[in-house]
């Protein structure tokens, strides 16, 4: 799978961005129209214009002359730029009520909050047993329709994934909501779009688009708990998971761990970044990840931690078991 598109609202991957795309098109068409226009009603003007140097006397002939020819220029300018924004007006009002228009039957839940700076997921469903929490990461199917609730825990932030919506506020105190629809697989990129302090830039989202067969896998997968390590090394890991400071802010579902200030580690392994999108998920820069993430991201809340060698390894090891 690979790593998500560049941020673009021009390869639209669902039916809401693709009526943002829409707009965008007829938006660049006025506006290369108008600016064509100008352009050559000043070609024609520099062309026509008298030529003459310091020693030319002013020409006042044409003060108090009428100028029909002028007059219907400015006229058609008027009436013309009138009718270009007419358009984008009626083009605006169309596109937002076909944002609007998205069927929601059979709609997949999910309530999506911003933090500094990660964002947590948690799956709805009528079963509560059914109910998980990931973190950075959406897993959605294709052809389903998705309907985001948006909450921010500290400042407001922006849920914005340019292939699939456009931008939506996440602000404390309040709820929003925002639904889209993947109509092709892949992995898309987001960003939270509204400056939420000093690691805002790395604050991003990967939104996976699977078959929806694949998605019940993943999902499946997604709810059940931790699985316990089988190797020794993986085992110390886990003991110096729980008897360390992580297990104070990181929930592992199965394990005595079950902090509320981090991303939830239950699967871990299973994603492609880490960091809020920082980083690759692999096992060396997990390790500095762990080591030392003010040098990495300076400014995040999880501390860093001095472990020996030999505690470092193995912690990272049992992480590595958490698919």
């Amino acid at each position: 799978m690979d790593e998500g598109s560049a941020l673009s609202a021009l390869v639209p991957a669902g039916p809401q961005a693709a009526h943002i795309h829409t707009l965008w098109l007829v938006m660049l068409a006025v506006c290369a129209l108008v600016f064509a226009a100008i352009l050559g009603a000043l070609a024609i003007a520099m062309r026509r214009a008298p030529c003459g140097d310091e020693t030319s006397e002013p020409d006042t002939s044409m003060i108090g002359n009428d100028e029909p020819a002028v007059r219907r220029a400015v006229t058609f300018g008027i009436a013309a730029s009138a009718a270009l924004l007419i358009t984008l007006l009626v083009t605006s009002i169309v596109i937002e009520r076909a944002l609007a228009q998205l069927p929601l039957r059979d709609a997949l839940h999910i309530r999506l909050t911003g933090h500094q700076w990660w964002w947590e997921a948690t799956y709805d469903d009528a079963k509560a047993a059914n109910v998980f929490t990931t973190a950075n990461e959406l897993h959605i199917p294709v052809g389903r329709p998705i309907v985001l609730t948006l909450e921010a825990e500290d400042v407001i932030h922006s849920f914005w994934v340019p292939n699939l919506h456009g931008k939506k506020d996440l602000v404390p105190g309040r709820t929003a909501t925002i639904a889209f629809r993947a109509d092709a697989a892949g992995t898309f990129r987001g960003q939270c779009a509204e400056f939420c302090g000093y690691q805002h830039a790395n604050m991003a989202l990967m939104v996976i688009a699977e078959p929806p067969e694949r998605y019940e896998r993943w999902a499946a997968a997604a709810r059940t708990s931790a699985p316990q390590p089988l190797e020794p090394l993986a085992q110390r890991g886990q003991q110096v998971f729980l008897q360390s400071t992580c297990a104070m802010c990181h929930t592992i579902v199965g394990t005595p761990a079950n902090g509320r200030r981090a991303p939830d580690l239950t699967h871990v392994a299973s994603r492609l970044r880490i960091g809020a999108g920082t980083l690759h998920n692999d096992p060396v820069t997990l390790s500095a990840w762990i080591a030392d993430p003010q040098r990495i991201k300076p400014g995040v809340h999880m501390p860093a931690h001095a472990l020996p060698s030999a505690d470092l390894q193995a912690l990272v090891a049992y992480l590595g078991t958490l698919k």
